[in-house]
């Protein structure tokens, strides 16, 4: 029955499928029906060339199977001539939708055509009027990072070309090849989460939480102005590249001893979903609510997906991003095997270099990052601080290979193309580019020819990378790096490439951010992040105006 509600959608259909039913029962008053509609029916046989030729006794299952894709009604199942067609459908234990049993009715009654009639009418009525575009902006903004723990002491360590990378020191990984991340050094929860919360949740939601609530206490968002709000329309949409992995990871160990060590949260504190779950039961939102896990791409998909439900209008406000803990030995040793990591020990704050000659992989990065997205009417009407607007976005998938980026960069080219046609603006409007550049030998050089070729004639044009400070973030990395974006979009300042002391020699570094923050009046910024898997993502700010 896959093809029925299909069927609906076409008139063309719709009236195929009754004139079927009245044929096939043979009722004198469904014989007159059709008669009726006989000039229309033969201009119609014209328009359906394409569809099989059909003949004989076998006429109907013919048009049925060729044409239509439609299981037969019940009542075929009981007639002596429908042998075929139940054979050629199986059970007759089949579920009817409304639309169905009222063919069903109509045809043993001789209405197969005034049904079919009414249900296109119907169609038509029900049919969602169009309405005016809704606009996004960014009103409020959270980071847990290891260069800060709000988005201005963020952004000012990022300006000033500070590096957040140094030795691991949550546990001992001496025989790590890899002993250097963008570990977060201090964190507290204190007046974001309650203690007991705090003991038993995985790190990506403690983040995920505080980060949250500081983007709505830097939007403005007090119990007084939150108790205004729609709360049917208000989302949480904060992904999770990998999920609670300290909290299962212990379970696992706890297991090897026995099953009644382990913890009774496990399971819930590991998935991506319960991190949004949690907030939004914090706060009583009843929106959209959900995870998105699309490897280190997970924060642009989140945020462009919240955009669309406040565009579609089923969300006002949508606090939105990633969050990812994955500094942990499991971790580690995970990246470490697939033969990802730079292993530049002795210098950590060298070690992340995107687009340098000598870099040797990425270096892990922790932490969350949460915009507050918001109608733009509805922030207009509570006073809110617009930072940026949100233009759009897009998503693709190289379909290549699961670590690798496609050789030609097709996929990523197709993402910046359709982002630029979502938001509505030509590529000359881009002047700002923050790239998902890694610190990757192959990954680095993909995005760069990709950026390249759809922007290279943009004297404008700056590049830079936050991921040369902070490390790579995982599913965390997008929402981070897009509010260094709308930073840099308030500011009129975009922060450095460090450790770009040897560039490669397919970069021309005219793109890129020198080794010291820059001057930039941003007409429109571009965001990139892509992850394993091959998929890409790519989202647009500007200054609202």
């Amino acid at each position: 029955m896959v093809g029925a509600s299909s069927c609906y959608a076409s008139p063309l259909c719709t009236w195929f499928v009754a004139a079927c039913m009245s044929v096939s029962h043979g009722g004198g008053d469904s014989r007159q029906a059709v008669a009726l509609q006989s000039g229309r029916r033969s201009r119609r046989r014209r328009q359906l060339g394409q569809c099989s030729a059909v003949s004989g006794s076998g006429s109907i299952q013919a048009l049925v199977t060729s044409c239509l894709d439609f299981g037969p009604c019940n009542h075929y199942y009981y007639n002596n001539n429908s042998n075929a067609l139940s054979s050629l459908f199986g059970s007759n234990s089949v579920s009817l939708n409304r639309h169905q049993r009222r063919l069903n009715r109509a045809s043993t009654s001789g209405g197969a055509m005034a049904v079919a009639m009414d249900m296109e009418k119907e169609a038509t009525v029900n049919k969602k009027p169009p309405t005016e575009q809704r606009r996004v902006v960014v009103t409020g903004m959270g980071v847990e990072t290891s260069l800060g723990h709000d988005p201005h002491t963020f952004y000012e360590n990022l300006l000033q070309g500070n590096s957040g990378i140094s030795q691991i020191e949550n546990f001992d990984c001496s025989e790590f090849p890899t002993r250097i991340a963008g570990e977060i050094k201090s964190f507290s929860t204190e007046g974001w989460v309650a203690p007991k919360l705090s003991k038993r949740m995985d790190k990506f939601m403690l983040y995920l939480l505080t980060a949250g609530k500081k983007a709505l206490a830097d939007g403005g968002v007090t119990e007084e102005v939150m108790a205004e709000f729609d709360k049917t329309k208000c989302g949480v949409l904060i992904g999770s590249a990998m999920g609670g992995m300290k909290v299962f990871h212990d379970a696992i160990e706890a297991l090897k001893i026995s099953y009644k060590k382990m913890n009774p949260f496990c399971v819930p504190f590991a998935t991506t979903n319960m991190g949004s779950a949690m907030l939004a039961m914090d706060l009583g939102w009843m929106g959209p609510n959900y995870s998105i896990s699309t490897a280190c791409a997970t924060s642009n998909f989140c945020i462009l997906n919240s955009a669309n439900h406040i565009i579609k209008g089923e969300a006002d406000v949508m606090l939105c991003g990633g969050s990812d803990a994955v500094i942990i030995p499991i971790g580690l040793g995970g990246f470490v095997a697939c033969r990802a990591l730079s292993q530049r020990n002795n210098d950590p704050t060298k070690a992340s270099r995107p687009w340098d000659s000598n870099r040797d992989g990425f270096v892990m990065g922790e932490g969350a990052g949460v915009l507050l997205l918001e109608e733009l009417e509805h922030a207009k009407k509570r006073g809110a601080t617009i930072y940026a607007e949100f233009l759009g976005g897009s998503f693709t998938c190289d379909a290549y290979h699961m670590t690798e980026p496609h050789p030609d960069g097709a996929g990523v080219i197709l993402c910046i193309e359709r982002a630029l046609a979502d938001a509505g603006i030509s590529k000359e409007q881009i002047n700002y580019i923050n790239a998902h550049a890694t610190s990757t030998p192959a990954g680095d050089l993909k995005e760069y020819q990709a950026l390249a070729h759809c922007f290279g004639q943009n004297p404008e044009l700056k590049v830079n990378s936050t991921k040369s400070m902070i490390g790579h973030l995982l599913g965390a990395a997008g929402a981070v790096e897009a509010v260094a974006t709308v930073q840099a979009i308030r500011t009129g300042w975009v922060h450095p490439n460090i450790n770009l002391e040897n560039p490669d020699s397919g970069v021309d570094t005219k793109l890129l951010v020198g080794p010291k923050k820059e001057r930039l009046n941003i007409k429109a910024a571009l965001s990139n992040s892509f992850g394993f898997g091959g998929h890409n993502s790519s989202i647009i700010f500007a200054p609202y105006k």
